[in-house]
């Protein structure tokens, strides 16, 4: 276990409820907390045991009670940091929480970081990169299934799989590098069909576990969802019917929304966030403009436009105009109020068929039908969570990385004289996998990825 000082802050939300934790870790957590603690009957924390609660106040420098307190003590190793932890649970509020937090600081503690807690128990070796980062995915879940996944990945089942296919590596490794040291034509022919094979087998299971990322981005970070189209078509309708309450204002006046709106639905697991955008159209308004503006920012940024249509007003400029605008983006064609007269010829789009979904909002027929071509779309039709997911975009990479390396050593391993370059890539993808684990990355990069964190975590 490293050396470090004795660091303190608030875990818990900052605000009235019923209890604040004042988290501290490090070899003096105890005796920082002897100096402000007075137990019940007198008793002190000297005789403590790990995992066991003492009732009492903390105290100020002058010996006035600031509040009634439980102590936890945890002894490291057997704590979340891996260090000697101590947890003040105190009334909920502001200012007794922040009270106490100033006395642990005075009494010799440090100010904790953003994520010092969690950095401390990566670099204690209780746990590894990408549990380190599930923690923050736990934090930040916006669905059940989202943070399952989350805590599946905290318990390691990543790591599991990439540290398997790293000892992998090293035994192929192994071999090609004992060949090279002790050649023999024979040999090194026999050497490199096997470690072909053995890598081949890698490039696979590194492979499948990209083919995930894509699913994975979307079981972390939602789908991104913009609405957009003409003023007045029903965007603002369509966003309220989805999300079964009134978010967005709805009038006859078109350019009622004039900023942007953003909601989360919770789709079987699967976070989706709603964008209901300006209405685009050419305006001299100012404020509406910058609205319009702000729509188009949104269509760059989404992972699928719902571009929605009046099927009782025709085609005209301004839909062909965004029409050609969102053609590059993945995108669905909401032909809204279908319960009033038809005046649309909808064949003026150039639009596939199976784009293409009718609604009512009045009698919301149609809004099961845009789920179920989300779900078409993005999952194949249907959404499996028992797979692994890579759903870390650093991880996406480094997996990037490894594959282009296992590649190359594989064609390095077809001209049998240059198997020891084939070892070179070998190695290359052993280091891009232990990135994934923290194993192999530069420090200045996980100070940057643990400067993500809350504080107190």
């Amino acid at each position: 276990m490293k050396e470090f000082d004795t660091i303190a802050a608030v875990a818990t939300s900052i605000g009235e409820g019923g209890i604040s934790i004042i988290r501290v870790s490090g070899n003096d957590a105890l005796k920082i907390t002897k100096k402000i603690f007075v137990g019940k009957n007198d008793r002190k924390l000297d005789n403590i045991k790990s995992y066991t609660m003492r009732y009492g106040f903390i105290v100020d420098c002058d010996g006035n009670k600031i509040d009634e307190v439980i102590i936890s003590f945890m002894k490291g190793p057997r704590s979340f940091t891996a260090e000697d932890t101590i947890e003040i649970n105190c009334h909920g509020g502001v200012v007794v929480t922040n009270n106490i937090l100033n006395e642990v600081i005075r009494a010799g503690a440090r100010l904790a970081e953003p994520g010092e807690f969690t950095k401390r128990a990566f670099l204690n070796g209780r746990i590894d990169l990408s549990q380190a980062e599930a923690v923050i995915d736990i934090i930040r879940a916006k669905t059940e299934i989202s943070a399952r996944s989350a805590l599946q990945q905290s318990e390691g089942i990543i790591s599991k799989e990439i540290n398997e296919l790293r000892a992998h590596l090293l035994g192929i490794i192994a071999s090609i590098e004992a060949t090279v040291d002790y050649p023999e034509d024979e040999l090194e022919e026999v050497t490199a069909d096997i470690a072909t094979r053995k890598s081949s087998n890698i490039l696979m299971e590194i492979n499948r576990l990209l083919q995930s990322a894509d699913e994975g981005k979307i079981l972390r970070e939602g789908i991104t969802t913009t609405l957009v189209g003409k003023p007045n078509v029903g965007k603002s309708s369509l966003l309220n019917t989805i999300l079964k309450e009134t978010r967005a204002i709805v009038t006859d006046v078109p350019g009622t929304t004039r900023d942007i709106i953003e909601e989360y639905i919770n789709f079987k697991g699967i976070p989706i966030k709603l964008i209901d955008t300006a209405g685009i159209r050419e305006t001299e308004d100012v404020v509406e403009r910058i609205g319009v503006e702000k729509s188009r920012q949104m269509i760059e940024m989404a992972d699928l436009v719902l571009f929605v249509l009046d099927n009782s007003r025709p085609i005209d400029e301004e839909d062909k105009e965004i029409f050609e605008y969102i053609k590059p983006k993945n995108y669905l064609v909401i032909i809204n109020k279908i319960d009033l007269d038809k005046e649309m010829d909808i064949s003026e789009l150039d639009i596939e068929k199976s784009r293409i979904i009718k609604t009512s909002i009045k009698g919301e027929v149609g809004i099961d039908k845009i789920k179920q071509r989300i779900e078409e779309m993005f999952f194949g039709g249907k959404i499996d969570y028992s797979d692994v997911y890579v759903t870390n975009n650093r991880h996406k990479q480094a997996l990037i990385r490894a594959k282009e390396s296992m590649r190359h050593a594989i064609d390095a391993l077809s001209v049998t004289l240059a198997i020891d370059l084939a070892s070179i890539d070998l190695r290359d993808a052993w280091r891009h996998l232990g990135e994934i684990t923290g194993d192999t990355l530069e420090e200045d990069i996980i100070d940057k990825i643990f400067a993500e964190f809350c504080l107190g975590k």
